[in-house]
């Protein structure tokens, strides 16, 4: 179950690929974007995943909104993942499951990241969310609709 629309989205401090440390708070402060969580690199409906957000990366961007994805796994790995598939948004390491745990995208006794997509409004609240964990173009596309009926 994802983060009800409205409530407060959790901050965090997490490291991430082309070397930043994000925290939305100060970094995003006044800016919508899309957080989306994800099992495993390199695995197939994650990599489809990433490759469709890489897809349609022009279309978030024209719309001003940042895209960041995030798994548990280490920051070695998401560049690996990051250069082989060419991916045009960072990818942050949530190692520890902290940040998974807060957003509701943990599965409690595997501790693996589940496949759900937030769209964060300018004031830091959850505008939309999307969860499946089997269906990965469903997230980009929801996130799209969501976005284009808003501007």
């Amino acid at each position: 179950m994802a983060i009800k629309t409205g409530i407060k989205a959790p901050d965090f401090t997490l490291k991430g690929t082309s070397g930043i440390t994000l925290t939305p708070s100060k970094d995003l402060s006044g800016k919508a974007y899309i957080l989306y969580f994800y099992p495993k690199d390199f695995t197939k409906v994650c990599t489809a995943e990433a490759c469709e957000f890489r897809d349609q990366f022009e279309a978030f961007r024209e719309l001003d909104i940042q895209i960041f994805g995030i798994s548990r796994d280490d920051l070695k790995t998401h560049e690996r993942f990051k250069k082989e598939f060419r991916l045009p948004f960072d990818l942050l390491a949530d190692t520890s499951g902290k940040v998974c745990k807060a957003y509701d995208a943990l599965v409690p006794l595997i501790r693996m990241p589940k496949r759900i997509t937030y769209l964060i409004d300018q004031e830091h609240r959850i505008a939309a969310a999307f969860s499946d964990m089997f269906e990965s173009k469903a997230h980009i596309e929801s996130m799209l609709k969501k976005l284009q009926v808003n501007s």
